[in-house]
């Protein structure tokens, strides 16, 4: 059986390794006023901050269609039998059940949608994974058992500078972002039941990434490999301070870079910074 693997543009993949791995990307949308933009085709991370710069409102975002779910779906089944569509957590869009109503309309193919119930390169941690088996030959059941079997070491922690952005998208209730602004806290979030929660609050940026540094070193300390992936909101130079100390600290992780795009930019904010990892 071959098996074709796809994923949306917010697991932000390296160009090439989504090229060399034949992963194929459905775009999110940014919207400024009255214009749309596909995120990582027709605007990229930088000059969507850029623009956030120029605009006196924040963008708004959208979803895929339904229908290119199914154009794409129907093209991959000339070639393929089955899709391993992976996406965004459900919590948070509407991305991954586009996967799934499309997958019940298309003929000559099975697609198997899965909830990476996460975002960013946490999800493209599970994307890498399936493509890597796709490509030795797996079945579609192995790589789902296997990407079930990483959910369970998965993390991921950020922090954000404003949370007027999560709030204002409807990504964070008003009450939580009422107390963090006036407490003046950088919390710590991550994905909970398939939702971005306060995982603890924190008062000062440094504090609050040294916390996500322990919370690694929790997992770490066992010995076991792991891959690890620092996020940024345009704060590249910061990001990669960062990586170089943990790299320091960490010899059994293996650290690579990756950034908030447009989309999950609108709703972070710029100066957000995260840590997802996984074992190997």
């Amino acid at each position: 059986m071959k098996t074709a693997v796809v994923t949306d543009t917010t697991a932000y993949l390296p160009k090439d390794v989504a090229s060399d791995l034949n992963i194929h990307l459905i775009p999110l949308n940014v919207i400024f006023g009255e214009e749309s933009y596909r995120e990582e085709i027709e605007l990229t991370a930088d000059e969507f901050y850029e623009e956030v710069k120029q605009q006196k409102e924040l963008p708004k975002t959208s979803q895929p269609s339904t229908g290119e779910f199914v154009t794409l779906f129907e093209k991959l089944a000339k070639d393929y039998d089955a899709v391993i569509s992976i996406h965004l957590s459900s919590g948070i869009s509407g991305t991954y059940q586009g996967a799934v109503t499309a997958g019940s309309m298309v003929d000559g193919i099975e697609v198997f949608p899965f909830d990476s119930e996460i975002s960013c390169m946490a999800q493209g941690f599970y994307v890498i994974e399936a493509a890597k088996m796709a490509s030795q030959g797996q079945s579609p059941q192995d790589i789902l058992s296997r990407l079930d079997e990483m959910k369970i070491s998965m993390r991921a922690y950020f922090m954000v500078d404003d949370l007027s952005h999560l709030q204002r998208g409807g990504r964070l209730s008003s009450a939580q972002a009422l107390i963090g602004g006036l407490l003046q806290v950088k919390p710590l979030l991550h994905f909970e039941n398939k939702v971005i929660v306060p995982f603890e609050k924190i008062r000062t940026r440094k504090k609050a990434m040294k916390r996500i540094v322990e919370l690694l070193d929790d997992d770490a300390k066992s010995g076991d490999s792991y891959q690890a992936a620092i996020i940024h909101a345009n704060r590249e130079t910061e990001a990669l301070e960062w990586k170089t100390e943990l790299e320091g600290l960490f010899p059994n992780v293996e650290f690579q870079m990756s950034y908030f795009g447009a989309v999950i930019g609108t709703h972070l904010g710029e100066g957000s910074m995260g840590l997802a990892w996984v074992k190997k």
